[in-house]
């Protein structure tokens, strides 16, 4: 039931208007949909909808989610031409460095622009209460998440909530931080009050997604009290649950199950409905036709973060004996198989070959998939984070740690094939916090979340230097070789945007 994709190469056609060719000035259109044909009927709204989905898939959004540890010492990136994902991950990062810096200011200006669009014309068309309430319901939750991911990357940012030209797009001015995370909050409030708690089809926004995202964003605020309101609101839902197997969450066949809150859905096929993750970061099979290029590799001090199953020291030895299951089912490591092939030997991958390791998340094992037509859904947000945003809410609120322990022992046991040594009660607050920052980066490990996670707690200093080492010792690169830089708790403001708008000034330090 991955429909909802099918319709968003027409409905990107449709919406032309709103193209994100050009930069962010740009993405507010002075031209309009001016043809009959548009705005008659529920398909044309089911099409610009879906217009605004295809969106997330924007590399710079979720289109390359495994792939944006390469910010953080959990993985390393080869290829500077993909997102520049390495550059922000070990501080060589400029104004001008293009991928990331300027895309996700792009394409989330241009789901913004589609979603005020969109509101000011879906009541041309006749609709009954219930569809027109779900249907704005999803744009408000889709224009929350734009301002979510802007807030959180680059501060306070333009607040657009209609349709400009392009002479109005370069006077707007940056609001302030707290007034961006504001209209995400407002947007996914509109969200919570208009969305059922299921979907009319996989991959569209439920009332969990709306609840879950709030969270979120309350999360990255340090407003743990109200962390732990939505929470609660999420769980008397009684739909979700955690799923009973680590490796089974990333398999295609389990897929929408009662783990996921929200997912980005991709289809197997052409015309860009598949995922990249199988092009850059699955290894190359040459024995089964598959030519994975593997831009980004995790790295080794991500493999020594991951304890014993039974507390006790990593035998040199046998470094990967007895160690939490979690490693063999997120990396693909020397002596492992992946195909039914040993790695690094019979099967390997670029980059891999220099760092010594490979991506198994997100991967595919058991089928032949055609590079860039990867069906595997990227989820977004799952129900462990609502359990370890829980913990971590009563461990900064001193509310109950014992609780908050107990919480994240149910993410070290209560699955079937992830059982390690439980936390034992009576933990400091500081102890507490930092067993809830281990955990959240391993059970989230390249998944994405591990950048965020280091610039709202503020650990950059803490963590940096890193280095990167090769399979045969050597060092590839450290990151942050001086330490790390406080500005690169948000990224640039794009210079390109800066130079079309005075009104827009730098983020402090770039």
């Amino acid at each position: 039931m991955k429909r909802i994709f099918l319709y968003s190469l027409i409905a990107l056609s449709l919406l032309a208007f709103n193209g994100c060719k050009e930069k962010y000035l740009n993405v507010f259109p002075e031209d309009r949909i001016t043809s009959v044909s548009f705005w008659q009927d529920e398909n044309d709204v089911k099409l610009a909808l879906n217009g605004i989905y295809s969106m997330l898939r924007d590399h710079s959004i979720y289109g390359y989610g495994p792939g944006l540890d390469a910010c953080t010492p959990n993985a390393y990136q080869w290829a500077y031409w993909e997102g520049y994902e390495q550059q922000i991950g070990d501080g060589s990062l400029t104004t001008a460095t293009p991928g990331i810096v300027t895309g996700r200011w792009t394409a989330c200006y241009g789901i913004i622009s589609r979603v005020d669009y969109f509101l000011e014309n879906i009541g041309k068309v006749k609709l009954d209460d219930e569809a027109s309430k779900t249907y704005i319901g999803e744009a408000h939750f889709l224009r929350g998440v734009a301002y979510s991911l802007l807030a959180e990357t680059y501060g306070g940012v333009p607040i657009v909530d209609s349709t400009l030209a392009t002479g109005q797009a370069r006077q707007v001015k940056r609001s302030t931080l707290e007034q961006t995370w504001g209209k995400a909050i407002s947007d996914y409030d509109i969200a919570i009050g208009d969305l059922g708690v299921t979907a009319p089809e996989a991959g569209r926004a439920t009332l969990g997604a709306a609840l879950g995202m709030k969270m979120r964003a309350y999360l990255y605020q340090d407003k743990y009290p109200e962390v732990l309101k939505v929470i609660a609101r999420i769980d008397s839902l009684g739909v979700y649950s955690l799923y009973p197997s680590y490796h089974g969450m990333f398999q295609v066949e389990n897929e929408d199950n009662q783990g996921v809150l929200f997912d980005v859905q991709f289809i197997a096929g052409e015309n860009g409905q598949g995922s990249i993750f199988d092009r850059y970061l699955q290894p190359q099979n040459l024995k089964y036709g598959i030519s994975g290029s593997n831009s980004d590799a995790p790295t080794q001090n991500l493999v020594d973060a991951y304890e014993m199953i039974d507390g006790s020291k990593v035998d040199p030895a046998h470094p990967y004996k007895g160690r939490d299951p979690r490693l063999d089912f997120t990396i693909l490591r020397p002596g492992a198989y992946f195909q039914g092939q040993l790695y690094p030997v019979e099967i390997k991958n670029h980059t891999g070959q220099r760092v010594g390791f490979g991506y198994r998340k997100y991967t595919i094992e058991n089928m032949t998939v055609i590079p860039t037509q990867s069906p595997l859904n990227y989820i977004v947000l799952r129900y462990a984070d609502v359990i370890l945003s829980k913990a971590e809410a009563l461990i900064e609120t001193g509310q109950d740690i014992d609780e908050a322990i107990s919480l994240i022992n149910r993410i070290r046991t209560e699955r079937e094939d992830v059982k390690i040594t439980p936390l034992p009660p009576g933990l400091s607050q500081a102890d507490a916090r930092k067993a809830l920052r281990h955990e959240r980066r391993i059970e989230f490990a390249l998944e994405g979340t591990y950048w965020p996670d280091i610039k709202r707690w503020n650990i950059g200093a803490d963590i940096y230097p890193v280095e990167v080492r090769a399979a045969d010792g050597s060092l590839i690169e450290t990151k942050f070789p001086k330490g790390y830089q406080q500005r690169y708790n948000l990224l640039p403001i794009p210079e390109s945007e800066i130079s079309l708008n005075q009104n827009l000034k730098q983020n402090p330090g770039w």
